[in-house]
């Protein structure tokens, strides 16, 4: 009689799906992979956010869209504080309850690790706020580059 060694007969049952630890250490494996990765994306989408508090009925913020908006995505500022946008009148979302005062729009709160960093109520002008922007990206922990 021809002996197998235990290696092969851990392969054989692998491949015939019989060997249920050796699966449900595999799924267990999986998990914990993607628990790693959810907690990677977590903290890399809590380092910096620019949120802009806004309302449909605001001038000031269609004067943002057209000057900034558009372009804000492509800038080096985007890439180190992404905008993210907030109706004000809408429930605020859970990772945000902590910003309170907002009465204008537009506001936008410079955010790092789930704190404010800086405010700028209202939009002076595209040339005003990309300086007023600038100083407060000089606040935060993670310095960028190019602001």
């Amino acid at each position: 009689m021809k002996s197998t060694s235990p290696i092969r007969k851990i392969r054989a049952r692998l491949c015939r799906g019989e060997n249920f630890r050796f699966r449900r250490a595999g799924r267990a494996a999986l998990l914990v992979s993607a628990v790693v990765i959810v907690m990677t994306v977590s903290r890399a989408a809590r380092a910096a956010e620019l949120i802009m508090f806004e309302s449909v009925t605001c001038t000031w913020c269609e004067k943002f869209d057209a000057e900034v908006g558009v372009v804000y995505a492509n800038t080096p500022e985007a890439r180190c504080a992404p905008l993210r946008r907030v109706d004000v009148h809408d429930p605020r979302p859970d990772d945000l309850t902590f910003i309170k005062g907002v009465l204008y729009t537009p506001t936008f709160v410079l955010v790092e690790d789930g704190r404010e960093i800086g405010r700028l109520t209202g939009y002076p002008g595209e040339d005003f706020f990309w300086s007023l922007l600038g100083v407060e990206l000089k606040k935060l922990k993670a310095q960028c580059n190019g602001s």
